[in-house]
């Protein structure tokens, strides 16, 4: 997959994100914002503090982040076989 690379805040929870072969997007996270552990990010002052971890998320804390490659389809649009090689599946008797 390819890396996150920069992020920038905008209005109203969401977030601009640019990726290593130049895809970039709006991501809108109004709707995540209102349920379950991501209420948290209600607070502007921890939203703001978005930054891509060493693990390529976008993340705010340890225990708040969103899977980079899952945005990056999301904003593309492509699916994950038109962006990952296809892997061999082993079976036990190989």
């Amino acid at each position: 997959m390819v890396k996150l690379i920069e992020i920038k805040l905008l209005d109203n929870y969401k977030i601009h994100l640019r990726y290593s072969d130049q895809s970039d997007g709006v991501i809108d996270l109004s709707d995540m914002v209102k349920r379950g552990v991501f209420k948290k990010l209600k607070d502007k002052d921890l939203f703001d503090s978005a930054y891509i971890s060493e693990h390529n998320t976008l993340a705010w804390n340890e225990d708040l982040e969103l899977c980079a490659d899952a945005l990056y389809l999301r904003i593309t649009g492509k699916k994950v076989e038109e962006v990952m090689p296809a892997t061999k599946v082993l079976s036990a008797d190989a």
